[in-house]
Formats: C-alpha cells, sequence, structure tokens
C-alpha cells in the first residue's frame, strides 16, 4: 500500500528563547557567544541552597505571546519540577510547567496560497528554563551551561497538520509572528528557535491516532520538511512490512537525509512532576494582562499594505522581514500615502539589493526614508530620469549623502529645457534621414530608436517626455 494510502498526524512542539537580557531565576546575562561557563552563578549551576527568582519581563512576553495567539491567560499557574538526568542539567530537574501553565488554546494563522488563513490550533504556552548544551570533539565531551536557566516559552500545537509542507509553513508563521512581538529573533541556528515535531500514520478513513515518534531539536525549516517527509515514509515502510512502530525520540541526520533512534520516548510519568517548591504560585492580574500591548502582526501589515495599493506578492515579501515593513511605512510617511507601491517596490527592490550586497544595515542605516521621498520628489518634478533616480537612490543609500548632493556631485541632473534639446533632436534626424522617411510614412514604432539615440548624445540626462513631444513636433505626428 503506498504513503498516499495513509495520512500523516503532526504536531509540532516549539521552544523560543525569550529576548530578555538575564535569565529565567538569576541575573546572568542571555548573550550568545560568551566563553563557556562565564555566564553562570550557584543558581543556574544548581548548587544547593541558591534559590530562584522569577524574572518579571519573562512573564511579560509570554503574556505577550499569549494574547497575540488568542490564548486564555491564566490568572494563576503552577511552576514544576521535570526531574529527568543529563549532564547538561545541573540540577537534575528542570524548572517547567505542567497541569497549569500561564497560556492555553489559542491559534497560529497560516496564510495559504490563495491568500486565505488557517487557523492551526495550540494546546498550550508554557515557561521553562533551558538546559546547558553538551559539546563533542575528538578529545571528547564538554559541557557549557551558559545556556542553563536561559527563558523559553514552549508553544505545544495540536497534531493537526497534516503534511511536512503544512508544517513548514506553520513554522514559518509562528516564527514570523514571534520576531513580530520581539520576544524572540527566530535564529534556527544559534538553537534561539527550536522544533520537535511529533509525527505518527494511519490508514486514510480510520479516526484512531497512530503510534507518534519525536523528532529533536531540527534547526532549518528545509530540515523539518526533509525530517517529517522520511519519517512518514519509514513509519509507511515499517507498518506494510508487518512490523510495529515504536514510540520513541528520533534524531534526524541532515548529512544523509534520515532519522535514527536516539531513546525511548518518554510519558509524562517518567518526570515524575510535582509543583516547584521554591517557587509561589504566578498570579496574573487582568490588569497586568491589559498593560501588554501587542503590535500590529503581520496578516494585519499584510491586509493594510494590499488596501494600500501594494501587490498581494509585494506585500507577502514586505511582511517576510519586520523591519522592511518598518522602512516601507516611514517611507509611506514622508512620501505621501499616494506612495505605497511605489515605496514597496524601491524597498524590496534597491533597498533589499543593498542590503544583501552589505552596503546597507538596516539594524542603523545610514539613510533616512525622508531621502527617498526627496528622490521621488526630482524625479516627479522632472530633474532626474528614473535612470538616474535609481543611481541616486543607490548612493543615498549606502552613504546617507543628501539626495540634492549626489545629483550635483554627479552630474545627474535631467535636461528639460526645449531650446536645449532642440539641437540634439535636429542632429539625430539628420543622422538618420532614412528612419526619418519611415517614420513619416507610419512607422510610427520609431519614435522610440530616436528617443533612444537623442539619450545617447545626452548621456542620459535628456528627459524622455519632452524629447518625445519634440520628435513628434519635427516629424510630424
Amino acid at each position: 500500500m503506498p504513503v498516499a494510502d495513509y495520512e500523516p498526524v503532526i504536531g509540532l512542539e516549539v521552544h523560543a528563547q525569550l529576548l530578555t537580557r538575564s535569565k529565567i531565576f538569576c541575573p546572568c546575562s542571555t548573550a550568545f557567544g560568551a566563553p563557556p561557563n562565564t555566564q553562570v552563578c550557584p543558581v543556574c549551576l544548581g548548587l544547593p541552597g541558591a534559590l530562584p527568582s522569577l524574572n518579571r519581563a519573562v512573564v511579560e512576553m509570554a503574556i505577550k505571546a499569549g494574547k497575540a495567539f488568542g490564548c486564555k491567560i491564566a490568572p494563576r499557574s503552577i511552576f514544576a519540577r521535570k526531574n529527568y538526568f543529563y549532564p547538561d542539567l545541573p540540577k537534575g530537574y528542570q524548572i517547567s510547567q505542567f497541569e497549569t501553565p500561564i497560556c492555553a488554546g489559542g491559534a497560529v494563522p497560516v496564510a495559504l496560497p490563495d491568500g486565505s488563513v488557517r487557523k492551526v490550533p495550540l494546546t498550550r504556552i508554557h515557561l521553562e528554563e533551558d538546559a546547558g548544551k553538551n559539546v563533542h570533539g575528538s578529545a571528547g565531551s564538554e559541557v557549557d551551561l551558559n545556556r542553563a536557566g536561559t527563558p523559553l516559552i514552549e508553544i505545544v500545537g495540536e497534531p493537526a497538520l497534516r503534511s511536512a509542507e503544512e508544517a513548514t509553513e506553520y513554522l514559518k508563521s509562528l516564527r514570523l509572528v514571534l520576531m513580530y512581538l520581539g520576544v524572540n529573533d527566530g535564529n534556527m541556528e544559534e538553537g534561539s528557535f527550536r522544533c520537535d515535531a511529533n509525527v505518527s500514520v494511519r490508514k486514510r478513513g480510520v479516526d484512531k491516532l497512530g503510534t507518534r515518534v519525536e523528532l529533536k531539536n531540527i534547526n532549518s525549516f528545509r530540515f523539518v520538511r526533509q525530517a517529517i517527509d522520511y519519517e512518514i515514509e519509514r513509519q509507511v515502510s515499517e507498518i506494510e512490512a508487518g512490523r510495529r512502530i515504536v514510540q520513541e525520540t528520533r534524531l534526524y541526520d541532515n548529512e544523509k537525509g534520515v532519522t535514527r533512534a536516539m531513546r525511548s520516548k518518554e510519558e509524562a510519568n517518567d518526570y515524575r512532576y510535582f509543583p516547584e517548591p521554591d517557587l509561589p504560585p504566578l498570579l496574573v492580574s487582568q490588569r497586568w494582562i491589559d498593560s501588554v500591548k501587542v503590535p500590529r502582526l503581520p496578516q494585519e501589515h499584510l491586509e493594510a499594505l494590499v488596501a494600500a495599493g501594494v501587490s498581494a506578492a509585494d506585500a507577502r515579501t514586505l511582511v517576510a522581514d519586520a523591519r522592511l515593513v518598518q522602512l516601507h511605512g516611514e517611507i509611506v510617511a514622508a512620501a505621501g500615502p499616494e506612495s505605497g507601491r511605489r515605496a514597496a517596490l524601491t524597498v524590496i527592490g534597491e533597498v533589499a539589493r543593498a542590503v544583501n550586497e552589505g552596503e546597507v544595515d538596516l539594524s542603523a542605516p545610514r539613510f533616512k526614508a525622508a531621502q527617498v521621498a526627496q528622490v521621488y520628489g526630482l524625479q516627479d518634478a522632472g530633474t532626474l530620469s528614473s535612470t538616474a533616480a535609481k543611481e541616486v537612490l543607490a548612493e543615498v543609500l549606502r552613504t546617507g549623502k543628501d539626495p540634492a548632493q549626489v545629483v550635483s556631485e554627479k552630474g545627474l541632473a535631467q535636461v528639460s529645457d526645449s531650446s536645449a534639446l532642440e539641437a540634439v533632436v535636429d542632429s539625430v534626424i539628420a543622422k538618420n534621414p532614412g528612419e526619418a522617411e519611415k517614420y513619416k510614412a507610419g512607422k510610427k514604432a520609431l519614435l522610440g530608436f530616436f528617443v533612444g539615440a537623442a539619450m545617447r548624445e545626452l548621456k542620459g540626462k535628456g528627459n524622455p517626455g519632452v524629447l518625445n513631444d519634440l520628435f513628434k513636433k519635427r516629424l510630424g505626428g
């Protein structure tokens, strides 16, 4: 029986590191890249007698995520100890939330190709601390505990996804919302956004769920898709061969493109959860919830851009990067509401190219949105041709110079004075008598030939509109 006769059932668990400066239960730094074991203290090292103290900013970020996804924020939630032994877990347990998480329910909005939005349901969002990191090398294995105690939210999705492609799109949408909220940087390579996938298969038309397998810590969208697709095929092959699917945790080997068994899958009772005795219940008032503001989210930006005249495709490109959306809004504010589509083309064209080539750093740009609007103004006034405007804009983006200064330095001002252009027009006609006769005989498409020839003589500085009119006047028509 082929894979098509089976239905995959997929649920994702995402661990998102929160963008706080300090850890969840101690004041140690969360900065990435410090020398091993330099950002630690008795609390995150799990030394006897050290007591945790909850970071308020962590709670506010969890509330913000919960509000964005439409979760129910619990007025009272409990921290619990999740007991297991691993070298990177110095206390021998992880402080997490189990029976009473801070957020329940909600959904992740996923944009579909036809423009509609599907809401993929969530089970919960809960707070927990991260473990350290095992570093394996030729000399042996070492443990870096800098990451131990880093604040996380775990976002647990319902098993509502039915393909690797759906899972990937869900993950992209979830990551983008968290980045817009400013609670996570979305960096999968550094491990601040990590995904575990629970995958099972069942014959189509069957309601009972199959045995699920957990795929751990997949660190790219491409690998998420590959790992899930491989696991679906593996499970179908096992079932078709008459073998039983084992409930286990598997790792994805991206070099070989296969999943391999890591350990048997634990159930909740294996972790011996019990309330954390060193932390009181977390009480969240409605006033606190109301005080946490949620910014405009990607789907809202998308709808606003399309309403402003930006094409759906260009709007999706902009929304994929919150910095581009912000820049677009600043340019429109400076150039006027009618510039929405024009600004979008500038941002996804010239600005994106400059960013990709390392000429522009959007975190600290040299240029201002008002300067882009000034370039538009120079072009609309006839001072710059469309080609010259692109050249001026590129220089402004790269250096932050005033557009008028760039025009002056490069001699890019467009010649629009008819008296200054007439001699060039007459010269071009005199050099091309055959084409002039053909034009007069009705071959009007040759107008572009004449304008192009004049622009070459003028080194691109002639006003095409004025040249069009002059050639028509001289040639008749």
